[in-house]
């Protein structure tokens, strides 16, 4: 992915919403470590039992196929951590459940996980504040 001044923004020159990180380059790195050779398979296949759960329920669907099996399409787990949620996160599935997190607190912060079913791959590919949160 080339960095360009488009990359900063959402698309149609729409800017990103304050506060949102996105952890891509990190990402990229460690899948170009594994495909070096320099990491092992269970090293970067770890993903906790209770993420791999959520994974098979409460995720989003992508296009993409993992980088490490090949075998499978990636799916995204997003997970909700502030006041007045429970403190291992609460896992949102839709937009409903964004909306609930939002009208119970405006000062959490949203996880978006990429997930292997298959092989356990994970890697968090981004957050933002839920405020920020304006829902495709």
């Amino acid at each position: 992915m080339p960095f360009n001044p488009g990359a900063l923004t959402t698309g149609a020159g729409v800017a990103r919403p304050a506060g949102v990180v996105d952890h891509r380059i990190a990402r990229n790195a460690l899948v170009a470590e594994y495909q070096r050779g320099r990491l092992a398979k269970h090293e970067v296949c770890d993903a906790h039992p209770e993420l791999r759960r959520a994974a098979e329920h409460i995720s989003r669907k992508t296009t993409e196929i993992c980088p490490i099996c090949e075998d499978r399409f990636l799916v995204l787990v997003t997970y909700a951590f502030g006041p007045h949620l429970p403190k291992s996160g609460y896992a949102i599935e839709d937009r409903a459940d964004m909306d609930k997190v939002r009208r119970t607190t405006t000062e959490c912060t949203c996880y978006v996980i990429e997930v292997c079913i298959g092989c356990g791959w994970n890697h968090l590919l981004q957050t933002f504040p839920v405020e920020g949160f304006r829902g495709t």
